[in-house]
């Protein structure tokens, strides 16, 4: 065993141990809960929506009060991308993976740009 710890791959077990495991088998027991329950259910309804709201706050904090590398960014770099981002989800009849690999060029476009 100290052989697999002494060559670096000790994040790595620590990572899947401690970040991966307690919350897939969380995530598990909630497949296994949650079968059979009626996906319009006002219960299920309100957890989409608070989970939207959620969402939708991180990202304004992001986009309005940002910090880090993205606080480089003027305020167009970071809405213009979420525009572009949305113009495409709604082009590419709501693909997501779509929206957001071209979101992420934008930004990475912005972010070029304005170096």
């Amino acid at each position: 065993m100290s052989g697999a710890l002494d060559h670096g791959l000790w994040p790595w077990v620590v990572l899947i141990c401690f970040g991966f495991l307690p919350s897939e088998i969380w995530r598990m027991v909630g497949v296994f809960l949650s079968h059979g329950v009626d996906e319009n259910s006002p219960v299920l309804v309100w957890v989409r929506a608070v989970a939207t709201a959620l969402l939708a706050g991180v990202v304004a904090k992001l986009l309005l009060a940002p910090n880090g590398a993205l606080a480089s960014l003027p305020l167009w770099g970071r809405l213009g991308p979420l525009a572009f981002g949305m113009t495409v989800y709604f082009a590419a009849r709501k693909n997501v993976i779509a929206a957001v690999l071209a979101g992420e060029a934008a930004i990475i476009g912005a972010g070029y740009w304005t170096q």
